[in-house]
């Protein structure tokens, strides 16, 4: 984008944003700085349906609200669309978007923050789909488990976590294994292995013997081979306790599924519960090395044995360490629902099973980290306003706009609606990188038009799910479909006299090769993200974050902003 402002004239190189105190309109500071910008679960809810692009008119300044119809505040989240400076293997930059140029040119817009200490997670840590959406809903800074649990391994205070503790001593007194599974990674969005690690270290120093690590591959968070190193910082960890081992290995694709494709979660399953696997291995390195001449990436590896099999047996204790809900979800139902139907259980140990946060309200086991409440989340302050909201987004990326968004809260408000959009059934969505947008932008532009919502949050998946592929063309012609169903939203508000705040939770089509190790860059980004409002003129207050969009549109709705949103308003009507 920013290559055709320069070809139009609209940006000198070393150009900053002018946006500070400028109201929206067609000036050269709007111009340069848009230049600038643009380049480079199911909830318990009765609410819900499930369902298996032309230019932009001009926005009618000063339109009336007075009206029987209501005419929404949307807010259009775009998974995955950072901004960064450099234009090579910038998919972003690369797209042609004509619809999200013309907006941040005519329009208030700037760049906010996404990752980091504003998001409430380790200073430079990339940000992450669910961080970033519990950020926007709650309009404040939410401090993540990530960062939580690192602390408490510092300060010690883990090793004597209650349910761990009853966990492990528990399978120590009956002479039982503990068996600990998660996703081996340090890219801090899933989980971390440094929890893992000091779980392991738990178990040893409480005397358990049998100490079993059924490691779950990254690849997509991190670049796509690279578990060699954590699996090296593993056996030495195993060797200095003179305890634990790997007993299996498998690629997320399988073990961490949320779209209800059971096949691939039974691999995982079955490989854990009985020791039975497609491939086995001597050692972790081994099966890697065996997994890379296969030609399967880190998040794609087959299910393997490692050594000895190691079956769950009944009184184990079996502890994930995963603090994303959303993708282990549906591994911990197979292991902990006794009416679980997603595929048939050759083997159903009873064991002693210990989620690391809670992954749903409804899933009946110990959990180590309970769920702080937050109070006054968006969702729940519209409600108390006796405002009316649609959530809506494709499957991928529905729990973000519910759940997430929500601040954990799986049932509906008060005047809450939910609509999903089936993602489509392909292997890996470079293969279909508009994905199910159209179907979606149709749900979208019809509750626009149907004058019931007051507001209507919407996430478009493709930018992160394609960009995670790390194929540069595909993550392309994913932007390229998100910014034309972009024009077909704002047409739709222009004719109802709506409004738009258009952004993204955190980067990652923005840098497709990690120019380090030269392969793809699969994972997401620290870089900051867009922020365009497509409505009244206003001025834009530079600095902001995530945890300031709901103060935003509290505002712009009229609205009181409760006390415990410490978010900031971006957009000041003029």
């Amino acid at each position: 984008m920013a290559s055709d402002a320069l070809r139009r004239g609209f940006f000198e190189p070393g150009d900053k944003p002018a946006t500070k105190g400028k109201q929206a309109g067609n000036s050269p500071e709007r111009r340069r700085a848009w230049a600038w910008l643009s380049g480079d679960y199911f909830g318990r809810c009765s609410n819900i349906t499930l369902v298996s692009l032309p230019a932009i008119h001009s926005y009618p300044r000063g339109h009336s609200l007075m009206s029987t119809a209501k005419k929404p505040l949307v807010l259009v989240i775009m998974d995955g669309w950072g901004y960064s400076t450099k234009q090579e293997h910038n998919a972003v930059a690369a797209a042609k978007t004509p619809n999200l140029d013309r907006l941040a040119r005519d329009y208030t817009s700037t760049l906010i923050s996404g990752s980091g200490l504003d998001v409430g997670l380790p200073d430079g840590q990339m940000g992450n789909s669910e961080v970033g959406h519990v950020n926007i809903g709650a309009g404040r800074i939410v401090y993540q488990e990530l960062t939580r649990i690192s602390k408490e391994i510092k300060d010690g205070d883990f090793f004597q976590n209650v349910e761990l503790g009853k966990a492990v001593d528990g399978a120590v007194t009956k002479g039982k294994a503990v068996h600990i599974m998660g996703l081996m990674s340090p890219g801090g969005v899933h989980s971390h292995e440094e929890h893992i690690m000091g779980m392991i270290e738990m178990a040893a120093k409480r005397g358990a013997e049998q100490i079993y690590f059924h490691a779950f591959l990254d690849g997509r968070d991190v670049p796509p081979r690279s578990a060699q190193s954590s699996i090296e910082q593993f056996d030495a960890l195993f060797a200095r306790l003179g305890k634990g081992r790997f007993a299996s290995m498998i690629g997320r694709y399988f073990a961490m599924d949320r779209d209800n494709r059971w096949d691939r979660v039974q691999q995982a399953y079955d490989l854990m519960t009985q020791g039975k696997g497609e491939f086995t291995a001597d050692s972790a390195s081994e099966a890697l090395t065996a997994a890379y001449a296969r030609d399967e990436n880190d998040e794609f590896v087959k299910a393997t044995r490692i050594g000895a099999a190691a079956p769950m047996q009944d009184g184990d204790a079996l502890i994930f360490m995963n603090f994303r809900a959303d993708r282990a979800r549906e591994i911990t139902r197979a292991f902990v629902d006794s009416d679980f139907t997603g595929f048939a259980r050759a083997a159903t140990p009873a064991l002693n099973f210990v989620m690391l946060t809670e992954y749903a309200a409804d899933i009946k086991t110990a959990c180590a980290y309970p769920p702080t409440a937050l109070v006054n989340t968006l969702g729940e302050w519209l409600a108390k306003q006796g405002k009316t909201q649609l959530r809506i987004s494709e499957t991928e990326k529905y729990a973000h706009v519910t759940f997430f968004f929500n601040g954990g809260e799986e049932s509906c408000f008060t005047g809450e609606d939910r609509e999903i959009v089936a993602s489509p059934k392909v292997a890996t969505y470079d293969l279909q990188p508009e994905m199910s947008s159209e179907e979606l932008t149709d749900k979208l532009v019809a509750a626009i038009k149907s004058g019931k919502y007051d507001t209507i949050i919407c996430n478009y998946p493709n930018g992160d799910m394609v960009g995670h592929t790390g194929v540069f063309d595909a993550a392309v012609k994913a932007c390229e479909a998100v910014d034309h169903c972009i024009g077909r939203v704002t047409e739709a508000l222009a004719e109802v006299g709506g409004e738009c705040l258009i952004t993204a939770d955190h980067g990652n089509a923005e840098k497709m090769l990690d120019e380090e190790t030269g392969q793809a860059h699969t994972a997401h980004t620290n870089l900051p993200v867009p922020l365009i409002y497509f409505g009244r003129k206003s001025e834009v207050v530079e600095g902001g974050k995530l945890s300031d969009l709901a103060p935003t549109m509290l505002t712009l709705m009229g609205l009181p902003v409760p006390p415990e949103m410490t978010g900031k308003p971006l957009m000041i009507l003029k």
